[in-house]
């Protein structure tokens, strides 16, 4: 197998580049924090000391980072995208604006390399049992290239939203509105249902073997129910304020992310 790069160790991107480790891949390892690569280099990877570092000219290179900035910053980084070079493949996994993601497609193409957006649903325990969502959008070749590198990190399914820059992030964008919107409305229709005598768990029971069957309904629900704390994260925020810009952007509506941003500052 190829030297793959993968830059990012965060919650999500240390399991994922685990997995790569663990599928066989050689691995070559990039993170602002460096003591958060030496478990990495432990088990077989090699220490990369920049983002242009981590590639292998006309390879492969995955990117998890916060935002607009942090994507850009490494694809402006000294020698990133003359190293990438022609024929190679950037997948970036990180939740960024369609429109970061149109204005950074564009730099490689025009140094002659692809840009796969590969934005992951899924937490960190999700990531380590193999069990994450991806949209993908991108060059067909170069997803086609990429394809086993998602299903090493740990994709359960793989989602075709074709060729336009910003598609697969903006189906993110929007699959994070949903579950924040979901979750919110579920602590409220249960606190009303119990204060008028129902069950927490019976309720749960009820709405998720009947109306909503899913995972988000499911496992946010059963936090719910149990009357566990919320997860403490900016991440929503981020990606509500993400919505937001992306949606006034473009003329579409916004009463409901608007009350939900409003929520998240209270």
């Amino acid at each position: 197998m190829n030297e793959i790069g993968f830059i990012g160790l965060g919650l999500l991107g240390f399991p994922m580049a685990t997995n790569l480790l663990e599928a066989g891949h050689s691995l070559r390892v990039y993170n602002r924090t460096a003591s958060k690569v030496d478990p990495l280099i432990a088990r077989g990877a090699k220490l990369a000391t920049s983002p242009a570092d981590a590639i292998t000219s006309g390879g492969i290179v995955a990117s998890v980072v916060w935002d607009d900035a942090a994507l850009e910053s490494i694809v402006l980084s000294d020698g990133f995208l003359e190293k990438l070079g022609k024929g190679g493949v950037h997948i970036s996994m990180s939740t960024v604006s369609p429109e970061a993601a149109r204005r950074i497609a564009k730099m490689h193409e025009d140094r002659g390399c692809s840009y796969v957006e590969a934005p992951v649903f899924g937490r960190p325990e999700a990531a380590v049992a193999r069990q994450l969502w991806i949209p993908v959008s991108g060059a067909k070749a170069a997803k086609d290239r990429v394809r086993t590198v998602l299903e090493a990190i740990g994709a359960k399914g793989i989602f075709d939203f074709g060729e336009a820059a910003g598609a697969a992030v903006a189906v993110k964008i929007a699959g994070n509105f949903l579950m924040f919107a979901a979750t919110r409305s579920m602590i409220e229709a249960f606190a009303m249902a119990e204060k008028n005598g129902a069950d927490a768990h019976a309720l749960l029971h009820m709405l998720t073997t009947t109306l909503f069957p899913s995972p988000i309904y499911q496992n946010y629900g059963r936090r719910i129910a149990d009357k566990l704390p919320a997860f403490e994260s900016p991440i929503p925020e981020k990606d509500m304020g993400l919505f937001k810009k992306t949606a006034e952007q473009v003329g579409a509506p916004t009463q409901i992310v608007d009350r939900l941003l409003e929520i998240l500052k209270t």
